[in-house]
């Protein structure tokens, strides 16, 4: 009787489990949505995506969820039409495509992965961390005939910086078309000179050229192909992601395809960083950067992307068609590459216009740029030539402005003091002389006059401790206690503080900039006279972190930027108790106390500290305005290691990957407010895919760049 009764107890809570996963499986959903449940033979599957796919629209569509904890999951404000509908999550096989189109309730039966099917999914850095990297003792390099590395690789960070900002920022390392070598590429060579040989393809052999001399050509080919060999012999990463949990399950991805698979874009802006609510619901734009002169447009309410031609000044602007190039191995002798405007950055002003940092003519500068002009800049700096410029399109009557500047430009961004000053980075030394740019914008829109409108400075350390500019020993000089210092470092990031007067900028670690300075966090104080009053301060991060890219700045004045020994880092100047000028300061290692980081997620190249990681974020946008739905002034760093962005809330980093297509890779981040009334439904980040190649990832030659938008509901079955 005992027996029976335990058996009659065993079935009848097996009915109740059946009865409560019956009742979790009821999924409230409009007719705009999709919804259902994720279960494997383990029951409920809590953490995975859920993807819905179409073509039936002007450009191909997508929205990604994830399951919450009972496996179920809702795809919420689906435009009408057909969907292909699937599961992909850690620990399982992708399930089979169901169709349906919305309001219709689906449940997917997964399947368990094997490990080799499961580390498919992985975000790259999670293969990318298997590669070697040259132990502390092999620095400095010796040369050919020594370790294969050049004198001037002096540290291990600096090969980290390397390989993370020069080869992963531009291609995501550890996609599928970068840890497996193409046929073409293997037929008739070993490894190490396929690698010799497929560095050399397409139309960025000459940028490659220079990153693999920095780093010593022979050592990256042994390394690298070492690395390939290992995963081609069937060697798995050695460490595993986690699912999405707690409010990552709260993230929706809506993408949308634009531009073309040949094409590639580097950013996207949707409105004015300084006020969120500039051009809600409008179109989306990008920059195509080398790859072609049109610039991508997405409007985001009927599905439509389009493009539009940016002009260029001068009839012999340098061209990516004439580019030294190697066959690839999916476009064959074919440029796919025909940009002249070099179109790097975009933002939009308070009036809805769009600004760009382009390339409109060839290097030479004209004369009053230059030594003997009367431009105050000129001066002080003048400039021989400049790399980019700025142009200004007006999407209400079509018109472009092209702006001719003596400084060369990078990214750009507004102020919001009585010129409007627009502040432009260089990029790096040897890009821009070591000076930061401005436009007046207020003067240009008055008179159209570019010359007089324009200005620029060195950075110049106040050494001698007077709290003014003086006269000034240059960068190659050792201090002078009786004078101020100039450094050849230029901003890569830059943006003006929305606290006080002053901008502020990042300038690039040995491995990226390749002179022999570290990477700074810089302020500037720009004066009454800014081309003979700025004064800069330099901050290096804190012991332990090297290699600063990309810098925002919150409305609580504390600066933000990504680290490439893997770390987020903000840094407080309230927080300083040193001098913070005067000789000492030269060097940038006052005020360690002003610095906080974390570490980003996800494993360590072997044989690395572990305070860091082998993940790398491009860029940090910092979210003023809550237009994300996390709370105001958090920042979002554009984590491609991981396939993610990485927001940092109450202290801890929240990671939301988006896993379709793999290779998730941004270069920027943008908020909008498009209506405050809607809750989450009216506000999002936008963002496009960063990678130079899209066909390096899922979907390769047919995969087009894509615009990204992402929201945070309050729950994941938030509709």
């Amino acid at each position: 009787m005992g027996l029976k009764r335990m058996l009659a107890g065993c079935l009848g809570a097996m009915a109740l489990l059946h009865a409560g996963a019956a009742v979790a499986a009821i999924v409230e959903i409009s007719a705009n949505d999709i919804g259902g449940q994720v279960t494997s033979e383990n029951g409920a599957e809590a953490g995975v995506w859920v993807i819905a796919e179409t073509k039936d629209l002007p450009t191909k569509y997508a929205k990604v969820v994830v399951t919450d904890d009972q496996g179920r999951f809702v795809i919420p404000d689906l435009p009408a039409a057909s969907y292909k509908v699937w599961v992909r999550g850690y620990g399982l096989q992708d399930t089979a495509q169901q169709d349906a189109r919305p309001g219709k309730v689906l449940d997917f039966k997964a399947a368990a992965a094997s490990p080799k099917e499961d580390a498919q999914n992985y975000p790259g850095m999670y293969w990318y961390s298997m590669l070697d990297i040259p132990r502390p003792e092999e620095f400095p390099g010796t040369g050919d005939k020594g370790n294969k590395m050049p004198d001037t690789m002096k540290s291990q960070a600096q090969w980290v910086d390397t390989v993370k900002n020069m080869c992963q920022s531009c291609h995501a390392l550890g996609t599928r078309g970068i840890r497996e070598i193409p046929k073409v590429f293997t037929d008739g060579y070993d490894s190490h000179t396929a690698w010799a040989v497929r560095t050399q393809a397409g139309q960025a052999q000459e940028y490659m050229a220079t990153v693999l001399a920095s780093m010593g050509p022979e050592k990256v080919y042994d390394l690298f192909s070492k690395w390939t060999d290992r995963i081609a012999a069937g060697e798995l990463p050695f460490a595993k992601p986690e699912r999405p949990k707690g409010i990552e399950r709260n993230v929706v991805f809506t993408m949308w395809d634009w531009a073309t698979p040949t094409h590639y874009q580097h950013d996207a802006i949707s409105t004015d960083k300084r006020n969120p609510r500039v051009n809600a619901n409008g179109l989306i734009y990008g920059s195509s950067e080398e790859s072609s002169d049109l610039v991508p447009t997405l409007d985001p309410v009927r599905n439509v992307a389009g493009t539009i031609k940016h002009p260029y000044l001068d009839p012999n602007t340098p061209s990516s068609t004439d580019a030294p190039r190697g066959p690839s191995a999916y476009w064959g002798d074919e440029p796919i590459w025909d940009g002249h405007t070099s179109i790097h950055n975009v933002m939009m002003d308070e009036q809805g216009k769009v600004w760009f940092t382009a390339r409109l003519r060839p290097p030479a500068n004209p004369d009053y740029c230059k030594q003997g002009s009367d431009l105050p800049s000129a001066k002080v700096a003048p400039q021989a030539t400049s790399l980019r410029q700025l142009s200004r399109y007006d999407p209400a009557t079509g018109k472009w402005d092209l702006i001719n500047t003596c400084f060369t430009t990078h990214h750009l961004y507004f102020d919001d003091d009585a010129n409007q000053t627009l502040w432009t980075s260089s990029g790096g030394p040897g890009l821009g002389g070591g000076i930061v740019g401005w436009l007046n914008t207020k003067q240009y829109r008055e008179t159209l006059d570019n010359v007089k409108s324009q200005g620029w400075t060195p950075l110049i350390i106040d050494t001698n401790g007077n709290g003014k500019r003086d006269a000034y020993v240059e960068h190659k000089d050792p201090v002078d206690p009786a004078k101020d210092k100039r450094i050849a470092a230029s901003f890569y990031g830059i943006m003006p503080s929305p606290v006080d007067d002053t901008i502020w900028g990042q300038a690039m670690d040995r491995g990226f900039s390749r002179i022999d300075q570290p990477g700074y966090i810089v302020r500037v104080v720009p004066g009454p006279d800014p081309a003979n009053t700025a004064l800069a301060e330099v901050y290096q991060p804190p012991e332990g972190t090297f290699g600063p890219r990309g810098l925002d700045i919150g409305l609580d004045g504390v600066v933000w930027t990504v680290l490439s020994s893997g770390h987020l880092a903000s840094f407080d100047r309230k927080l300083c108790k040193g001098p913070l000028n005067g000789p000492t300061t030269a060097e940038g290692k006052q005020c360690p106390e002003g610095w906080k980081t974390w570490r980003m997620p996800g494993p360590q190249f072997r044989g690395l500290d572990a305070s860091g990681s082998a993940n790398h974020a491009y860029y940090v946008w910092v979210d003023r305005y809550n237009t994300f739905g996390l709370g105001a002034n958090v920042p979002i760093a554009s984590a491609n290691g991981s396939e993610s962005l990485l927001a940092l809330v109450n202290g801890e980093l929240v990671n939301l990957r988006n896993p379709y297509p793999l290779g998730f890779c941004t270069k920027n981040v943008d908020g909008r407010i498009d209506d405050p009334d809607t809750g989450w439904k009216g506000r999002g980040l936008w963002s496009t895919t960063g990678t130079r190649a899209s066909f390096h990832g899922e979907g390769g030659k047919e995969a087009s760049p894509k615009v990204y938008k992402v929201q945070m509901r309050p729950d994941p079955l938030a509709h």
